[in-house]
């Protein structure tokens, strides 16, 4: 395996003033060396990742990363700059940027070190070095592991992940966290919670959460959100065990791991696999930066909610949307993916009255439009009658169109309960003549509507006549 950065993949000054030509210049030296096929399709899958979710990171740390098909191996690219580039962090530019490409199909061995590298961004003395550093080949040997910072290194410096994963050796970011089972249809090996950050006085229990952290791609941003958390809870005392559901491999945790936390953060932007693990416990419930930028916060959070006694109930199935979410789709395409489920099931209507009407028009010629309804007039030896018929199915055909929209975006965001107020919906916005911009509103109030009457706790009594809902 090639070096995934080497010297030439290295820019110490770099001179960009926007993301786009940043991501641009270190892009060409990806190409330079053969590791990226197609320039222009390569950054326009950075640009569609960066629509998902800006990647800058409090620290003055952009990371633009993707999957794509132009993609020949895992290669990660390192750009500085004086000025800062804006990449979105709430803390102003960023002077130390990662690309990170991933091929399509990239295997666990890459990503796994792809990851740790993540989790290091999260490391002071990491980034000091590479803000230090004045040889391009010295900064690729520190991000490769094959250096670590001259002063104050600790047990946590980059050398040990990376070389380690470079290795094949299971490391602080991807291996099984303690207590967790790989997905992979095993059973559970035994195991207790995590011992990070332990009180010294051992008759006391410490608090102990576990955490979920997601993104879109995979690559960096569960992996840093998971190192912050495991860091602010070491000083806060708190034990906790993470579960990263990336790229790199589904490791689930221990349902003895679970069932002993006292509260559970999500830091996700894909949706949580299989959250009905965590029903019952007190729950924070936010995006994946926020488990980056304030994991102190977020554990103060989740410990007041378990002071209170705030805890969630079962979660509802998963609906069209999130099943596919799995796939690794953001929350920011949410709104897309709500409209093409409708769109979806709409486009066989299209196709079948454009159909009919083409072969009403064929048949019966340009004025079949005027033609009296069939059910009037049809004869059975007449070309005219014929030509009516299909296009008077055609128009038929085409009626159903806002109401199929309305009724399959709201499926697609409530499952079969927004069926029935998605079609009603969609037949309103064609009463009051609010056509196709009515239906993609009705289909949204009404997922919505149902999402949230879903949420209510129906009294017992009631359940049973309340269980098509």
């Amino acid at each position: 395996m090639s070096e995934m950065i080497t010297a030439d993949l290295v820019d110490l000054d770099l001179s960009a003033q926007t993301k786009e030509a940043a991501a641009r210049a270190l892009a060409e030296r990806m190409v330079a060396k053969g590791r990226v096929t197609d320039l222009d399709g390569f950054l326009a899958d950075v640009a569609a990742r960066e629509a998902q979710m800006p990647t800058g990171l409090d620290g003055g740390i952009g990371i633009p990363h993707c999957r794509s098909e132009h993609v020949t191996e895992p290669t990660l690219a390192f750009g500085r700059s004086a000025a800062g580039i804006d990449f979105g962090a709430p803390d102003g530019p960023a002077d130390l940027i990662f690309l990170i490409a991933a091929p399509a199909g990239a295997d666990d061995a890459h990503l796994t070190i792809l990851s740790s590298l993540a989790r290091q961004l999260m490391n002071a003395e990491f980034t000091s070095a590479l803000r230090a550093v004045d040889d391009a080949a010295a900064a690729a040997a520190l991000i490769r592991g094959d250096e670590t910072p001259a002063a104050g290194t600790s047990e946590n410096s980059v050398a040990e992940p990376i070389a380690a994963a470079s290795a094949g050796t299971a490391t602080e970011g991807t291996a099984p966290v303690p207590g967790a089972t790989v997905d992979d249809g095993s059973a559970p090996a035994p195991g207790a919670a995590a011992t990070d950050g332990a009180p010294s006085d051992n008759d006391a229990r410490p608090f102990r959460v576990v955490a979920v952290t997601s993104c879109p791609t995979g690559i960096a941003h569960t992996y840093m959100a998971a190192e912050s958390l495991e860091n602010a809870g070491r000083e806060a005392g708190i034990d906790i065990v993470v579960e990263t559901q990336g790229s790199a491999g589904f490791t689930r945790l221990d349902p003895a791991v679970i069932a002993a936390a006292d509260g559970v953060i999500f830091a996700h932007d894909v949706p949580v696999r299989d959250k009905d693990r965590f029903a019952g416990k007190p729950t924070v419930d936010v995006g994946v930066k926020a488990g980056i930028n304030r994991p102190a916060a977020l554990l103060t959070e989740v410990r007041g909610k378990a002071e209170r006694g705030e805890v969630t109930s079962g979660s509802a199935a998963a609906t069209p949307v999130e099943r596919g979410g799995e796939s690794g789709e953001g929350y920011g395409t949410k709104l897309r993916k709500w409209l093409m489920s409708g769109v979806s099931y709409m486009v066989p209507f299209v196709a079948a009255g454009g159909l009919l009407i083409a072969l009403g028009f064929a048949i019966g010629g340009y004025k079949i439009n005027k033609a009296p309804s069939v059910m009037d007039h049809f004869l059975w030896t007449q070309a005219d009658s014929w030509g009516a018929l299909f296009f008077q199915i055609g128009v038929v055909s085409f009626g159903f169109l806002v109401p199929v929209l309305a009724g399959y975006i709201a499926y697609g965001m409530a499952d079969r309960p927004g069926l029935v107020p998605g079609f009603v919906g969609g037949a309103i916005s064609l009463t009051i003549n609010a056509g196709f911009l009515g239906g993609l509103a009705a289909g949204l109030i009404a997922g919505g509507v149902v999402i949230g009457i879903q949420k209510v706790k129906i009294p017992r009594p009631c359940a049973a006549s309340c269980r098509w809902w």
